[in-house]
């Protein structure tokens, strides 16, 4: 992210497919402060993230205390590592030789804008260690289960770019090309070999296409993963391809000091290789996954038992509190529908008791017809007997 400005709405066009959307990087202002898509939108992507993993942390043998306990140092060093990563790339527009406190307040003003999703990721992986090492447990199982959900986080605050108009790519002559006058202002000022009329590549939207994608295949793989390590592996490699490739495109990369080395890239490549390292180890090894200490389980255990008591006697204290015309009301259509069971069994009852009568009556029936019909047969034995004689 460039920048966090208040903008004027605008018109953003992808004439090929002619569409047009009127939009503003402002989502609402309440009492004079101005709250942005943006960070709406990361805000709504890590509170789905937390809801997903704690409904099927219990499912991976981890805790949701035990989750939580990571998630409260992850997420303020998550945009910590995201501003840093981007302040160190961007030294030169943030340092003021010989006056630490405008540096200092460049650094920390957050709302002009300037964060990198790596260093993001780097910051969450980063509390992740260091909460294992305080909580004792084994770092890998949670980086296994956890990983799943950055992607997804990805997918959905890569949005925010779309409402701020920025991390486009090159010009392009495909029919999704998009454009505004932010964007052609941007290239003209910045991309001089560019031609700024011409729409350019929505590279927030592949990014986020992509991203969905390599949750869904994480979700999968960490199913039926039966290797430590491999779950955040593969999040390694498929990300560090899919970024590769996408930052190559972009109009805004962030350069390794003075050189042409874009720093996503090149951290992109270690990633990948980083991923390939830790799957080959994991099978030439057999890592197993590890289970969390048993404390945490007995812990939660102890807490649902808890949470069962404590409903159980708020619905005992509803039965005592409630008075006694609501009792009565409750009783007399509770006994209302006991009367309306049983006469529903007494006709039940009654109808197989005609059956029943029905049947006897067939049955007494075919026995009288079966009786004379042996009455006949011995007259006709008899009368053969006689003449025999």
């Amino acid at each position: 992210m460039n920048y966090l400005l208040a903008l004027e709405k605008e018109t953003i066009s992808f004439p090929d497919l002619g569409w047009n959307f009127k939009i503003s990087n402002v989502a609402v202002t309440i009492f004079g402060i101005q709250l942005y898509w943006y960070g709406i939108l990361i805000a709504g992507a890590v509170a789905l993230c937390l809801f997903l993993s704690m409904k099927q942390c219990r499912k991976y043998g981890l805790t949701p205390d035990l989750l939580t306990d990571f998630c409260l140092l992850a997420i303020p060093m998550a945009f910590v590592g995201a501003r840093l990563y981007y302040v160190i790339c961007e030294w030169d527009n943030y340092y003021v030789k010989g006056n630490f406190k405008k540096t200092f307040d460049a650094i920390i003003n957050v709302r002009s804008g300037g964060l990198a999703i790596y260093g993001g990721v780097l910051g969450a992986l980063l509390a992740v260690l260091i909460m294992g090492k305080i909580r004792k447990v084994p770092i890998s199982t949670v980086l296994d289960f956890a990983i799943v959900y950055i992607p997804l986080g990805q997918a959905i605050g890569r949005w925010g770019n779309f409402f701020n108009q920025e991390a486009f790519g090159t010009t392009t002559n495909l029919p999704w090309g998009m454009t505004s006058n932010s964007i052609s202002r941007y290239l003209a000022e910045n991309c001089p070999k560019l031609d700024a009329s011409l729409p350019v590549h929505p590279t927030f939207f592949y990014e986020s296409v992509a991203t969905l994608l390599i949750f869904v295949l994480l979700m999968i793989i960490r199913k039926k993963s039966t290797r430590a390590w491999t779950t955040m592996s593969c999040y390694c490699i498929f990300y560090g391809v899919v970024r590769f490739f996408i930052e190559g495109l972009r109009t805004d990369s962030l350069y390794i000091a003075h050189t042409n080395l874009r720093t996503s890239q090149v951290l992109s490549l270690i990633l990948v290789v980083f991923g390939l390292i830790m799957i080959s180890l994991a099978r030439m090894y057999d890592w197993e996954k590890k289970a969390i200490p048993e404390r945490f389980i007995k812990a939660d255990e102890a807490m649902l038992r808890e949470a069962a008591r404590k409903k159980e006697a708020k619905l005992r204290s509803y039965d005592e509190d409630e008075d006694e015309e609501d009792r009565v009301e409750r009783l007399s259509k509770k006994e209302f529908t006991l009367k309306e069971d049983d006469s529903d069994e007494k006709d039940a009852e009654t109808e197989s008791d005609e059956e029943s009568d029905e049947d006897t009556e067939e049955d007494s029936e075919d026995a009288d017809t079966e009786e004379a019909s042996d009455e006949e047969d011995t007259d006709d034995e008899t009368e053969d007997g006689s003449s025999d004689k």
